[in-house]
């Protein structure tokens, strides 16, 4: 939940995941719809995906405990080498390095690499360079620490004159460092969606592509000519700021990804935030006055 999401908006979803799906037996058990309605509002919604394929992995393989082996974890979904490498650290204290963006910081200033260290080169040097460091008793204590140095001393805006290892660092320009590729530019699109309400129940569409297995406001090929949009809004997705527009119509041609919903139901269904917004404000300038 922690990845690009920050620690305040985390906890409530945490303690309410946790009261939802105690353990992986749970997570295992539940449908996908149940998943991602628990996950709604955090975004990245893969995420949620390998929480569950995890945890089923974990059931069915591993007689639902957690493996300790890093090659074991790094077969489960969703697990990639820092999440591994975090896990076997903090909870089970293996003497196994991590980089995160805290300790890229530290460890790029510490070596003055000059690497980008969004490309394979810069990212094995950072692996490698905190494998040297990364003691073997406390790895713990070390990797939280590393990372608090990064967070409180080791900034943006980097405290030179308190950092306790000043005299080991090898940069003289602290705020060059980390490099990076050039940052790709935004793209700017828009998006068409049609909101039909008839009889209190309203159409929706399941997606297939970036929310798979939520359900959105129908997609429409083109706006319609000469019709007003009924709302619009935008948000951010990856490299990319989309607008959302939503225009009223008639009820579409069925498709086996569509179906009628009472304004009850939403409440129980994945939404992603963008088409949430955009249905409690269009239900809302209907209701009956």
């Amino acid at each position: 939940m922690l990845q690009q999401t920050q620690v305040a908006a985390v906890i409530p979803y945490y303690k309410g995941w946790l009261a939802r799906f105690p353990s992986f037996a749970a997570l295992a058990a539940a449908s996908e719809a149940d998943v991602l309605h628990a996950w709604q509002g955090l975004g990245y919604y893969a995420r949620a995906r390998h929480l569950r394929a995890a945890a089923i992995t974990i059931v069915q393989k591993h007689g639902g405990e957690f493996p300790r082996a890093l090659d074991a974890m790094a077969e489960l979904p969703g697990i990639g080498r820092y999440t591994a490498h975090a896990v076997a650290t903090f909870a089970f204290d293996q003497p196994v390095p991590i980089v995160e963006a805290n300790i890229t910081r530290v460890l790029s200033r510490l070596f003055d690499l000059q690497t980008p260290i969004d490309t394979a080169a810069g990212r094995e040097q950072l692996w490698s360079h905190a494998a040297e460091l990364v003691p073997q008793s406390d790895a713990r204590e070390y990797n939280s620490s590393l990372m608090e140095l990064g967070a409180l001393i080791c900034g943006v805006r980097a405290k030179c004159g308190t950092c306790p290892v000043k005299r080991f660092c090898r940069t003289t320009d602290p705020s060059s460092l980390p490099r990076k590729k050039p940052r790709q530019a935004l793209q700017l699109l828009t998006e068409n969606h049609s909101f039909v309400l008839r009889r209190g129940r309203v159409l929706l569409e399941q997606s297939a592509d970036r929310w798979r297995g939520m359900w959105m406001l129908p997609r429409l090929r083109a706006a319609p000519r000469n019709a007003p949009s009924l709302h619009r809004s935008t948000f951010p997705f990856t490299h990319h700021r989309i607008t959302l527009d939503v225009y009223g119509g008639a009820a579409e041609k069925q498709t086996p990804m569509r179906r009628w919903f009472s304004r009850q139901d939403l409440a129980s269904i994945p939404v992603p935030s963008p088409h949430r917004r955009a249905l409690t404000a269009l239900l809302a300038s209907k209701r009956p006055s």
